[in-house]
């Protein structure tokens, strides 16, 4: 398609359907580590959230503050430093963003006033605004087109495992050694990944060590990198933008659910708030896996035919339609709260094929970007709107009415995915034919 820009490499990598070396795997296993690193260092303020408001005599407001600067952070800045990235380098953007997250939660754990944790909480943001999507594209360079699916949804997945993982072990820390030792704690695992990735990763390794099927194509020298072009590769095609929207709608479902549930659990089975986290954090764990096996069902089914894509995708998001749909309709019960596990086990099942999607429709240099503009979807289509919207209903119908409309969501968002099914091969054999670096 005549896109112009900058790559971060000599070469680009192009994938093909052989099996991966162990070295892909290695840094597979660094980057998924490091993104542990991150939700551990993010979450990790809410185990303690307690002992800081005690010591502290800190408000609800400020507490909030803490979390939602982190946040605010990622929202603002993934897109713009995604691109930085794409263009200097994403092995040593990736170090320089992880060495800035665990050097800033280090300064939470020694903090002494509110200034202080808010000044390190928003180092913490910048250092993490863009690790996801930059970690993503480096891992899908490095291995056969096939297993994108997979690796995209086990890559998302580890997220969510980062976060019931921070405030787990956040918590035990805090009550045994300390509030500011869960810190500590946590800068010293993201350090120590950080000296290993250093000593294990860079570009020449990823050259030399890919696959052998891996073909490297030398860059052209013209590249140049310009608003005009990044965004002409980013919305090329009208089955990438039906991933984008298709794969923000659905994780309404997920984020709403997952906002919603203590409460839901406390207000319909009498359960103590403890309990109800404990239980909704299960529920978190069961979509978290749901990425990872749906990502690689995907790639199983899809390896040979990637148009079918498009159809799993589809398929995903009318199964989580029906049973939700038909688990809030159920009296409550171990029958609802197992069709509530199933349909959350699917409800993020579209984030694989969504992901590997945006990677085969969008240029290899720019994929960084291209994740950027996946996350922000992600994010103003579902996972910001879910738990408000699903709030504003609950206020006027009650939480059990909200959850039962919820699972319509995932309706819309099986026809995106279906609008984009109609031009995706068409759209994958035009980005063959005028674009020779981009995958199959």
């Amino acid at each position: 398609m005549g896109i112009h820009v900058a790559e971060a490499t000599p070469v680009t990598l192009t994938a093909s359907t052989s099996t991966p070396r162990m070295y892909a795997w290695l840094v597979f296993a660094l980057t998924f580590g490091l993104l542990l690193s991150d939700y551990m260092s993010r979450q990790v303020l809410n185990a303690v959230f307690p002992l800081l408001k005690a010591e502290w005599g800190l408000s609800d407001t400020q507490l909030g503050s803490l979390s939602g600067i982190v946040a605010l952070l990622v929202g603002l800045l993934t897109f713009p430093l995604s691109v930085l990235a794409d263009r200097w380098g994403r092995v040593r953007s990736i170090l320089v963003m992880a060495t800035l997250w665990s050097l800033a939660t280090l300064a939470c754990g020694v903090a002494t006033s509110y200034g202080q944790m808010f000044a390190a909480r928003f180092f913490v943001g910048l250092g993490e605004a863009a690790y996801g999507s930059v970690g993503v594209a480096l891992i899908i360079s490095v291995f056969p087109a096939h297993l994108r699916s997979t690796l995209t949804g086990a890559f998302m997945a580890g997220g969510a495992f980062g976060s019931v993982a921070g405030m787990a072990l956040g918590g035990i820390l805090a009550t045994h050694l300390g509030w500011r030792w869960a810190f500590v704690a946590m800068a010293a695992f993201g350090a120590a990944l950080v000296l290993l990735y250093a000593v294990t990763v860079n570009e020449r390794r990823l050259r030399e060590n890919c696959d052998s099927s891996v073909r490297p194509t030398a860059a052209r020298p013209d590249f140049a990198l310009s608003l005009r072009n990044l965004f002409s590769g980013l919305f090329s095609t009208a089955s990438v933008i039906c991933a984008y929207i298709g794969s923000g709608l659905q994780l309404f479902i997920m984020a709403a659910v997952m906002a919603w549930m203590p409460s839901f659990l406390n207000r319909y089975y009498g359960m103590a708030p403890d309990k109800a986290g404990v239980t909704a954090a299960a529920f978190v764990l069961i979509g978290a896996l749901g990425m990872v096996i749906c990502g690689a069902l995907t790639d199983r089914v899809c390896r040979h035919l990637p148009a079918r894509k498009m159809a799993m995708a589809i398929v995903y998001c009318l199964v989580t339609a029906v049973l939700l749909g038909i688990a809030f309709q159920l009296p409550a019960g171990p029958g609802q709260l197992s069709m509530i596990g199933l349909g959350m086990f699917l409800a993020a099942g579209t984030a694989g094929p969504a992901g590997a999607m945006v990677a085969n429709l969008t240029p290899t240099p720019i994929h960084a970007s291209a994740f950027a503009t996946l996350t922000l979807a992600n994010n103003l289509l579902g996972l910001a709107p879910g738990p408000v919207l699903t709030g504003l209903l609950a206020d006027h119908i009650g939480l059990l009415g909200a959850f039962q409309l919820i699972p319509l969501m995932a309706l819309f968002a099986a026809t995106a995915f279906w609008i984009g099914r109609l031009h995706y091969a068409g759209d994958l054999a035009r980005m063959q034919s005028t674009a020779p670096r981009a995958e199959r």
